[in-house]
């Protein structure tokens, strides 16, 4: 007799979530410009302005620049491309994983109009990895808006993965991603842009494709309802 798949045999695998916040209420983080900033616990979302919070990750600062202080396995993502030098400004879409070569020292961000440079009266965005409470590698992303001067400043919002090594995209948020359609793209994502849109998808049709690769049950449910 051919067994019959559970629902328990069927369940996929846990995957990996963004975790995304508007900090402060939607009201942003304030970047003092002082010597200590702002010490920043990705995770519980903690912060000071007077010295390091329990488990703090990063931390901007700068009396009359913008510089990035960062506690031990944290680092911050440069512009594709650059292998030395300070945090750069990235494109809505750009990846942080591994491959990325990233800041582990103190160096005050760039001021331009090159690409990687921050804008002043602009929104910058930034990449990082950190260890999270698991001590392992995590990446994430943050927005930033900048004022008339680059000690105007106020993080507006962070998304990281909760997976340890996983992949995140500048600008995820981890809204559902729309149809294939292109007309279908604006609205559900409004940090991604068109092209960012674009690239999740292509992810999540490359994790589709290697989920149909597993070979398939010899019985498959239609439906599982819950116990009566």
């Amino acid at each position: 007799m051919a067994a019959i798949a559970t629902c328990a045999a069927v369940a996929p695998d846990a995957k990996a979530v963004v975790i995304y916040y508007e900090p402060n209420a939607g009201a942003g983080w304030a970047i003092p410009a002082t010597n200590d900033g702002l010490y920043i616990n990705v995770e519980t979302q903690a912060t000071s302005s007077t010295g390091p919070v329990a488990g703090w990750d990063i931390n901007p600062y700068g009396a009359s620049f913008l510089n990035w202080f960062r506690a031990t396995g944290t680092g911050m993502l440069r512009y594709p491309g650059v292998t030395s030098g300070p945090a750069g400004n990235l494109a809505l879409g750009t990846t942080v994983d591994s491959s990325g070569s990233y800041s582990s020292v103190s160096g005050s961000v760039v001021v331009g109009s090159a690409p990687g440079n921050w804008q002043l009266d602009a929104t910058n965005y930034f990449g990082f990895r950190f260890l999270a409470s698991d001590n392992q590698t995590h990446y994430g992303w943050g927005a930033m808006q900048v004022g008339s001067a680059i000690t105007t400043r106020t993080i507006t919002a962070i998304g990281w993965e909760d997976q340890a090594g996983v992949a995140i995209l500048v600008g995820d948020t981890g809204a559902p991603v729309p149809g294939p359609s292109p007309a279908s793209v604006p609205g559900p994502l409004p940090l991604f842009g068109v092209a960012a849109a674009f690239s999740w998808s292509r992810r999540l049709r490359r994790r589709t494709l290697q989920a149909s690769k597993q070979p398939a049950p010899a019985t498959t449910l239609t439906s599982c309802k819950p116990p009566a």
